[in-house]
């Protein structure tokens, strides 16, 4: 029985004495020997995955990550190195652990040691490895956003539930008690009738110009740029050669959209969360957007997207609020931001101006108690830990492939509006737009073979 198949069917497997498990019990060796932990491999091995995703998860005992891949060869040596590091100060042993290398992500989906992955990789390699991942009975933590086209996020929600997979987002405000407590006492009625969500989001700066250089030959880079089109490398518009400051790749809309998906997954998850529109969508939109000139970033500046939703809620989104979400009704407002959490420390947060977690127009809102029949949302200690509990009780974990699909269409299609002059009306049933072609042809991208989801076997 493979390790996988004992995490998901323990009952059957305790069903019948005569089944000889491959997995040790803990009796034997204890709770933490390595036999009974969720075996992880680590894809990315960049700024997100040694700031957030491989902290956040290898500090419980649960886990143990033993791989780790990166089409950068420097690195996944480092990233090999990081894990092997914490480990070993952990377990007080220099040979605490061996971690695997693999150039080619495929090829760790394919050792069957492994239970789960982390996808920590720039925004346009999301949706393809963790469609992979699904399919290769892999359990996933994904990094947001979902997916960088609508058709995307839809086929891999589908695939995800098809095959059962515990795939939780990286939408981490989800785990922040105040982002709970603000969508509870929204959904409670504490402010009155929900009419107004005001999200503030900032855009991006232009960049200079920057000419071609040589790729350097540690870096895979025509797997780098995947399912998009070939351009010359640069090493403004990919990642730093050394170090793991923030990369330039984030401000080219090639390998996402700015902001709008950056940041835009996360405070959209918390207001649907609020607003109670977690699996539907807007039903209209328009949007007014700066564009760079000239220069090598490409992504949105300054922005203002107007939706409208079918419960008559409005959302205004732009930079020109303060960064977090403010839900205003009929008797009163609630504000509410990370305060000064930064998930890594070049995350975009203006400390001066998101420095008050949790505000409302008249604070004995805030002390409102949530009585036992009123609605009480799902309590997360931490965003990884929810998945890597997930991963043994097969529940669903906070942040799941579905909520993640339809908050990422909100970006997306705030991202549509932008370009496009004109209000645009969305059926979040069918996933269409109505009468409008050409924003039609905007939900998915052409996609550079051998690479995208265009080209896995289904």
């Amino acid at each position: 029985m493979k390790r996988r198949n004992f995490l998901k069917t323990t009952s059957a497997a305790a069903a019948s004495a005569m089944v000889i498990p491959t997995v040790v019990p803990s009796s034997v060796f204890g709770k933490s020997a390595p036999s009974n932990k969720i075996q992880i491999g680590q894809i990315g091995c960049g700024r997100i995955a040694r700031g957030h995703d491989l902290p956040g998860t290898m500090r419980w005992d649960v886990s143990r990550v033993i791989a780790v891949s990166d089409v950068d060869k420097n690195r996944m040596l480092d990233g090999k190195k990081f894990v092997e590091n914490f480990y070993a100060r952990k377990e007080n042993s220099d040979n605490a652990i061996e971690v695997k290398m693999y150039d080619d992500y495929k090829e760790m989906l394919l050792n069957p040691a492994i239970d789960a992955v982390i996808i920590s990789t720039p925004d346009h390699w999301h949706s393809q490895p963790a469609i992979e991942a699904c399919l290769a009975g892999k359990d996933i933590y994904l990094q947001k956003p979902t997916s960088l086209t609508i058709t995307e996020g839809r086929l891999l929600s589908d695939i995800a539930r098809r095959q059962g997979t515990i795939l939780q987002l990286g939408t981490q405000q989800r785990s922040s008690e105040q982002f709970r407590i603000a969508a509870e006492l929204v959904r409670n009625g504490r402010i009155g009738k929900l009419h107004t969500v005001k999200v503030g989001l900032p855009g991006d700066p232009a960049g200079p110009e920057a000419g071609p250089e040589p790729i350097p030959d540690n870096l895979n880079y025509d797997m780098w740029l995947g399912s998009t089109p070939y351009v010359y490398y640069t090493e403004m518009g990919v990642h730093p050669k050394e170090g793991y400051d923030r990369p330039g790749w984030l401000r080219r809309e090639q390998f996402g959209a700015g902001m709008i998906t950056g940041w835009g997954q996360h405070h959209f998850d918390s207001a649907a969360w609020g607003m109670d529109t977690e699996f539907t969508g807007p039903v209209s939109l328009e949007a007014v957007a700066e564009f760079p000139k000239s220069g090598l970033w490409d992504v949105h500046g300054d922005f203002m997207v107007k939706a409208e939703y079918e419960n008559g809620i409005t959302m205004y989104t732009s930079g020109g609020f303060p960064n977090g979400i403010r839900y205003e009704g009929s008797d009163g407002w609630i504000f509410v931001s990370r305060g000064n959490y930064q998930a890594t420390a070049s995350d975009p947060v203006s400390q001066e101006r998101s420095s008050r977690a949790l505000n409302a127009s008249d604070p004995e809102i805030l002390k409102s108690v949530i009585g036992e029949d009123e609605i009480h949302l799902y309590r997360s200690e931490e965003q990884h830990k929810n998945w890597l509990d997930c991963i043994i009780s097969r529940k669903e974990p906070i942040s799941p492939a579905e909520i993640g699909h339809r908050t990422c269409s909100v970006c997306l299609l705030s991202h549509i509006a932008m370009k496009l002059p004109r209000k645009l009306y969305w059926d979040p049933v069918v996933e269409r737009f109505l009468n409008d072609e050409e924003a039609n042809a905007m939900l998915s991208r052409p996609q550079r073979a051998p690479y995208g989801t265009n080209y896995i076997r289904i």
